[in-house]
């Protein structure tokens, strides 16, 4: 197999997979920052940040229809009667961020599978389902030393649609100028990183060391052209494919 190109998920592939509170990162930001010293109204408006981001979660999921940050805050603002000016701004972002961060960290093996990769010539590629802007990711890859060793990266923020829709994958493929038969692409969910890309041709790594919750999960009848069990583990892989040594 010519391999051009590995593209990776993000979170849970390229960061330890985390198990958060999705409602106190609501409540301990843009809640409390729009209602400092009123708890009924912060409640309320935590309750309606809760239902915006499971709103947005299911039509990523039903209906593979990509959503922002933005798109979430004003869904739940509209439901308080706020105005979004009045709850989102840079401190608030800022304090959001802070949160999320202990969260974000990419796994200390990247970099030296990622260095390995371009050695062999391989591009690297990231394609995530995300509603954080390309900068703030680019950020994080930057705070981590790995943001140089990217060639090409693309999160559905930017897109109309989420993995495992097709165009999500091809659109990863085109960053990388790769053929998609000539791409692997890693991740740790069945449905979104293993049945998503192999629609478009792609070679697929499942990682399943994640603890999905099960209303993320979608049940699919798809077998991975590999298993890892560690990112360590992928080098090995691309390099018996290579070598024409078959599935891992």
């Amino acid at each position: 197999m010519r391999v051009a190109a590995v593209v990776f998920d993000w979170g849970g592939t390229l960061t330890p997979w985390h198990t958060v509170d999705v409602r106190a990162q609501w409540r301990q930001t843009y809640a409390a920052h729009a209602h400092p010293d009123d708890h009924a109204a912060a409640e309320a408006l935590t309750d309606a940040l809760c239902d915006a981001d499971a709103h947005h979660v299911r039509l990523g999921r039903e209906e593979h229809r990509s959503s922002t940050l933005e798109q979430v805050l004003e869904h739940a603002c509209a439901a308080v009667g706020l105005d979004p000016s009045a709850v989102d701004g840079p401190t608030v972002r800022a304090s959001y961020e802070r949160w999320w961060e202990p969260h974000t960290f990419t796994d200390p093996h990247v970099h030296p599978l990622w260095a390995w990769l371009r050695t062999q010539g391989i591009k690297v590629g990231v394609l995530s389902n995300t509603i954080w802007s390309r900068d703030y990711h680019r950020g994080l890859f930057a705070r981590d030393g790995v943001l140089e060793l990217v060639d090409g990266d693309v999160y559905t923020s930017e897109l109309d649609v989420v993995k495992p829709h097709p165009e999500a994958f091809l659109a990863a493929a085109r960053a990388v100028e790769a053929d998609p038969g000539e791409c692997i692409y890693v991740g740790d969910r069945l449905y979104e990183d293993v049945h998503g890309p192999r629609q478009v041709g792609m070679r697929t790594v499942h990682i399943p060391h994640s603890d999905i919750p099960g209303d993320q999960t979608v049940a699919v009848d798809v077998t991975p052209h590999a298993v890892a069990h560690h990112l360590a583990d992928i080098a090995g892989i691309v390099h018996g494919w290579r070598s024409g040594a078959g599935d891992g």
